[in-house]
């Protein structure tokens, strides 16, 4: 029996992490989970948060917007799979990255008072993702991580 996780993070850009890990939390839209080896089958949608590996005794932590997570067994190796919109691990959320993020927030919630945009969903996405950048890194700022 393995006591391992085989986690895939990947974005449509690029495949942002891939490793065997202890447990995964993630942010779902039906609340967090947390998966542990021989984790049943299931298929969630993701919500704005951290995904936070446990790697011997180490935190992975990754800044995630939207997509979901797919869990299955694969010849007896549990396999999650997070499909998302949008992931970054921490230590890619600089002070400059952190500052540009709050100023775009702030830059995208003004033009969407302007009715005259029609590209609402466009703006709600980029502000969301914006605001978890934000979020993430002032709760990680201070904590103990792999980088």
């Amino acid at each position: 029996m393995n006591k391992q996780l085989k986690l895939k993070i990947v974005t449509p850009e690029r495949l942002i992490l891939e490793e065997l890990v202890d447990q995964v939390s993630i942010p779902t839209t039906e609340g967090e989970l947390t998966i542990l080896p021989m984790h049943i089958p299931l298929i969630a949608g993701l919500k704005s948060g951290d995904v936070v590996a446990v790697a011997n005794g180490e935190h992975i932590p990754m800044a995630v917007t939207g997509g979901f997570v797919e869990i299955k067994d694969e010849d007896g190796v549990t396999t999650v799979a997070i499909l998302a919109d949008f992931a970054e691990h921490v230590s890619d959320l600089t002070d400059d990255a952190v500052e540009k993020a709050k100023a775009r927030s702030i830059e995208l919630a003004k033009q969407m008072e302007n009715k005259e945009h029609v590209d609402f969903e466009h703006f709600e996405a980029e502000l969301e993702r914006s605001l978890n950048r934000v979020k993430i890194a002032d709760k990680w700022r201070t904590k103990k991580y792999r980088k």
